[in-house]
C-alpha cells in the first residue's frame, strides 16, 4: 500500500494505492469523503481517495506519505467514520533493501541488458538490469515491487524485451542520494552490507 499527499498540487486529498499494477478499466464508488477505485475486470479494490484528509489525520508530506502503524490506524478510523467497510492489507516490510547479485546472464534479446539473480534476504528475485557496471558478487540496493522512487515512479512487475523482471537495481541518482552523479551505473555497496536489510532513501 502506497500513500500520497500533495496539498498544493492536488488539494486536501490522500491518495491510497493498494496494487502496483494499473487496471485497464476502473469503476468508482463514493461514500461521503471516500472514493473507492476498483478494477472493473475483476472488481478488485485497487485504491481510494480520502477527501478533506487533514480533518482526519495530520499530514505534512509533499509526495509519498510514510506508512506507519499509527498512520494505518488513523486511515482505518477515517474509513469507518465514512461508513466504508474495507479490510486494509497493510505491508510494513521495507521496499528498498540490500541485495546480493548471485548471477548475471546475457539477455537473449538485448545486448546491453543483463538478467540478474538477486538474493534480497527473504527471497530471490530475477531483475533485468542495463547498467554497464553490474557484476556477480556485488551488494546493491534493490527497489522491490511496490517501491516508490524519488521521481514518483512506482516499481512494478515488468517484462523487458521478453524477460520477466521483478524490481530494480538502483543507481545513486535514482535513490536521490546527495552528490549522486548521473551516468555512474548502479550503486555498489560495501562488502559488509547485510543482505535483506532495509536501505533508507530520501524521497
Amino acid at each position: 500500500m502506497n500513500l500520497f499527499y500533495n496539498l498544493n498540487g492536488v488539494g486536501d486529498v490522500l491518495l491510497v494505492q493498494f496494487t502496483a499494477t494499473r487496471p485497464k478499466d476502473i469503476k468508482m464508488e463514493s461514500k461521503a469523503d471516500v472514493t473507492l477505485i476498483y478494477d472493473e475486470s475483476n472488481n478488485e479494490l485497487v485504491g481510494l481517495n480520502l477527501f478533506n484528509a487533514s480533518s482526519y489525520m495530520k499530514l505534512k508530506a509533499d509526495g509519498q506519505v510514510e506508512l506507519t502503524e499509527g498512520f494505518a490506524l488513523e486511515l482505518k478510523q477515517s474509513l469507518v467514520k465514512n461508513g466504508v467497510d474495507v479490510q486494509l492489507d497493510v505491508d510494513f516490510t521495507p521496499k528498498f533493501v540490500i541485495g546480493f547479485v548471485q548471477k548475471t546472464e546475457s539477455h537473449p534479446n538485448a545486448d546491453k541488458l543483463k538478467v540478474c539473480t538477486v538474493d534480497v534476504g527473504d527471497e530471490t528475485l530475477q531483475i533485468v538490469c542495463g547498467a554497464s557496471n553490474i557484476a556477480e558478487g556485488q551488494k546493491v540496493v534493490v527497489a522491490k515491487v511496490g517501491a516508490v522512487m524519488a521521481s514518483g515512479t512506482v516499481i512494478r512487475d515488468a517484462e523487458l524485451r521478453g524477460v520477466a523482471s521483478s524490481g530494480m537495481i538502483c543507481s545513486a541518482t535514482e535513490l536521490n542520494l546527495p552528490n549522486a552523479e548521473k551516468g555512474q551505473g548502479i550503486l555498489v555497496l560495501e562488502e559488509d552490507s547485510v543482505i535483506g536489510e532495509a536501505f533508507i532513501v530520501s524521497n
